[in-house]
């Protein structure tokens, strides 16, 4: 079925011209002799204004009372200039042909719906403005992401989904299994013989695709990851998925202050990009979502990465005077009204936290001198707290192991990773960023469900 874009059509020259339209009926008003339709087909935030004239006969009266919201419709005309203001252009039609009928029960009707009732109607909510802009932009940075490490020299490497190792050390991981567990076999000691699973062991859904990329970045230099991860966390807050999507670099011969440079460029780009590109949408979500959205990020853009040793942060914060909810003790790791604080009120711009005490961060990240501290990062910008975590990572293979068997990890699952020390170590740094928390923090929406096309968060999950 040969059709225009509606996008096209509204960013086109003004040049009358004869096209054919396919899209879902937003709206739909009459005059005595006219008949005004508001088609949208995805591609534009706004709508294109089809005109049909009674007296040409175009639609029978049995036609006309089928042209309902949500009924998806093909229409030719001729595009011409616009007598409103909403638009530059609209069609007169020529012809319609109702391609898929939509009952009077629609679920989406002119008026305002809350986020909690879209959510409900996940097939469907992708028709209002929101989500429409929402998957515009989640489409941009995601191809900007791609295009920022193509551009770099990086490989993309799919990192694999199911894994027999927790690469956080946090436990909350999902458990895939093809045992009947309602009666699973078990061993002589009683406990489940996970022999006779698929994979012959206990296997898990990935919590990161870190340890598995610094396998190539341990052969090939400068790598990433993209794709879905999995927390089975039981947090059903505005800021938590239980699957969510991971952008993992890894970078070869490579220490903390370049790991915090590249994060800093990689900001900048998908800010960049996404103001440049979307400006029809971040307009809409300056508006209507996150008032003051777009002169926030501009900020961003425009601000150096401040860099703030975590001991000195703890100072700024202890010095305050503010009555935080949690007292900021070092020792302790930085909670988001600490993190907001450092950003808004003592940096007043993005903030590179380094150096945190190593009983709070993972096994993998490098030691310092001191014994107290490794070599990690968080990258926090106003309104959200961190957007990017990361870490130059431990290369040398006695303290590795100590600090391995220091935590009671199962050494026999790890020995591949002590082996990237082993032979030939190097040093190599990455980072962190949650895509799904990205697209909340640019687009301004206030909960992360509304980011993603199919949220799965703790006792729900639609389609």
């Amino acid at each position: 079925m040969n059709h225009t874009a509606i996008k096209s059509i509204l960013t086109g020259d003004g040049t009358e011209h004869s096209q054919t339209v396919c899209g879902w009926i937003r709206t739909k008003r009459e005059s005595k002799n006219v008949i005004f339709i508001e088609l949208n087909d995805g591609t534009s935030l706004n709508t294109l204004q089809i005109v049909i004239d009674k007296d040409a006969q175009i639609i029978s009266d049995e036609m006309n009372h089928r042209l309902l919201t949500g009924a998806s419709v093909k229409a030719v005309g001729l595009v011409k200039p616009c007598q409103g203001a909403s638009q530059s252009v609209e069609l007169q039609a020529q012809s319609i042909d109702i391609i898929g009928e939509a009952p009077t029960d629609y679920p989406l009707q002119k008026k305002r719906h809350t986020f909690e009732f879209l959510r409900e109607i996940p097939h469907l909510r992708i028709r209002t403005n929101t989500f429409g802009a929402v998957a515009r932009v989640r489409n941009t940075l995601a191809q900007s992401i791609h295009d920022f490490f193509q551009q770099r020299g990086f490989l993309w490497i799919h990192t694999p989904i199911i894994t027999g190792n927790d690469a956080e050390g946090a436990g909350s991981m999902f458990q895939v299994t093809t045992l009947n567990m309602d009666a699973p076999p078990r061993s002589g000691s009683g406990q489940i013989d996970y022999n006779q699973d698929f994979f012959g062991k206990k296997s898990l859904l990935t919590v990161s695709g870190q340890l598995q990329v610094e396998n190539f970045a341990c052969g090939m230099g400068h790598v990433y990851t993209f794709g879905p991860t999995f927390r089975a966390e039981n947090s059903n807050t505005a800021r938590h998925l239980s699957e969510y999507w991971m952008v993992e670099p890894e970078m070869a011969f490579c220490n903390l202050d370049g790991n915090r440079e590249l994060a800093e460029l990689f900001i900048k780009h998908l800010l960049s990009t996404v103001l440049n590109t979307c400006q029809e949408d971040m307009d809409f979500f300056d508006k209507w979502i996150s008032n003051g959205l777009i002169d926030s990020l501009q900020k961003v853009l425009s601000s150096p990465f401040v860099h703030l040793p975590y001991t000195d942060a703890i100072s700024e914060l202890e010095k305050s005077g503010e009555d935080f909810e949690y007292k900021p003790v070092w020792g302790s790791d930085l909670q988001a009204e600490h993190e907001r604080f450092l950003t808004e009120k003592v940096v007043k711009g993005p903030v590179a936290v380094t150096d945190y005490p190593k009983d709070i961060k993972a096994f993998y990240m490098k030691q310092n001198d001191d014994n107290k501290t490794v070599r990690a990062m968080d990258i926090l910008v106003p309104r959200l707290g961190e957007i990017i975590g990361g870490s130059q990572r431990e290369d040398n293979f006695d303290k590795l192991k100590a600090r391995m068997q220091e935590m009671n990890m199962d050494m026999d699952e790890y020995q591949w990773y002590l082996d990237l020390r082993r032979y030939g170590t190097i040093p190599h740094s990455g980072f962190g960023l949650g895509f799904d928390r990205l697209v909340q923090y640019v687009t301004g929406m206030q909960n992360i469900r509304d980011v993603i096309p199919f949220p799965r968060t703790p006792k729900s999950m639609i389609l």
